[in-house]
């Protein structure tokens, strides 16, 4: 087993960040440790995926797994970016102290970071499944479709569903084992032939944007939200988010986008922490 160290640039909010990754695990996929702080998944790699815990800590994680030591830097490397640990949030922090909404809330959770999703097919398929449902509602469906299209992989854990099983799957089976309605599935198999014809997120923001769009069932709300979790878009904003909203005094959809301006360019930040603000138990108002 090796076990390492990867530091974060400052400190970490520790209780939103364990929050985010427990309320959105896939059950089979993923594993929320029982102490509350770590967390195990599996992630790729080069040659193939490898299962890894990480524990949350305040000023950085640590990690253990079985993976050969020649494939740890790949994995340093996607870890980094998922858990984003590179930031500098004393720039955010800067840019947002005096502002009447979000001044407060950096003041409350200076260590906040953006969290992403390490594996893009698996981000873009449960961004589908999230849509109008809840958090819960869409782990169940994920971990549905796992069991049913997934691969049994390292730990006992199961290696979520390719594009191109997804993409061949019967629709009406592929609903069933879901336990969605036939738009959502149909939505499901159009992102896994998309990717299979080639989608990659990453590149051009504004390229990618254009692409996902494109995708049947694929709507601004979801492009938004990939380019937030899977990009790694740090001026990125999902004006369309009703939680969001919620947390900004209920604008519309319009009025959240001309709001968050004068957030720009760290826009993605202003959006976790009202999101958390949102729905955490500690709230600063």
């Amino acid at each position: 087993m090796n076990v390492f160290s990867l530091p974060a640039n400052g400190s970490i909010e520790v209780e939103p960040m364990v929050s985010l990754l427990r309320n959105h695990f896939i059950p089979g996929c993923e594993v929320p440790g029982r102490s509350g702080l770590s967390h195990t998944r599996l992630l790729s790699t080069p040659t193939g995926h490898r299962a890894v815990t990480v524990t949350i800590g305040r000023t950085g994680v640590t990690v253990s797994t079985a993976a050969p030591r020649n494939q740890l830097p790949a994995l340093k490397t996607t870890i980094r970016r998922w858990l984003d640990l590179e930031t500098d949030l004393e720039k955010v922090a800067r840019a947002f102290i005096s502002d009447a909404l979000l001044g407060p809330l950096v003041k409350h959770r200076p260590g906040l970071r953006a969290v992403g999703y390490p594996e893009p097919f698996e981000a873009a398929v449960m961004t589908v499944l999230g849509q109008q449902v809840s958090v819960a509602a869409a782990g169940t469906f994920g971990g549905r479709l796992a069991a049913a299209y997934g691969t049994p992989g390292e730990a006992g854990l199961t290696i979520f569903p390719t594009p191109a099983v997804l993409a061949s799957a019967p629709p009406e089976d592929l609903r069933s084992a879901i336990g969605v309605t036939r738009t959502r599935g149909a939505t499901v198999q159009h992102v896994a032939r998309a990717f299979c014809d080639g989608l990659v997120l990453s590149g051009d923001h504004a390229d990618v944007r254009t692409a996902l769009l494109a995708i049947p069932g694929i709507g601004p709300w979801s492009a938004d939200y990939l380019a937030v979790r899977v990009l790694g878009d740090r001026d990125a904003f999902t004006p369309g988010d009703l939680v969001l909203r919620r947390a900004m005094g209920n604008p519309s959809i319009s009025e959240a986008e001309t709001l968050s301006e004068r957030w720009r360019p760290y826009r993605a930040y202003a959006l976790f922490h009202l999101w958390i603000e949102a729905t955490s138990a500690r709230r600063v108002s």
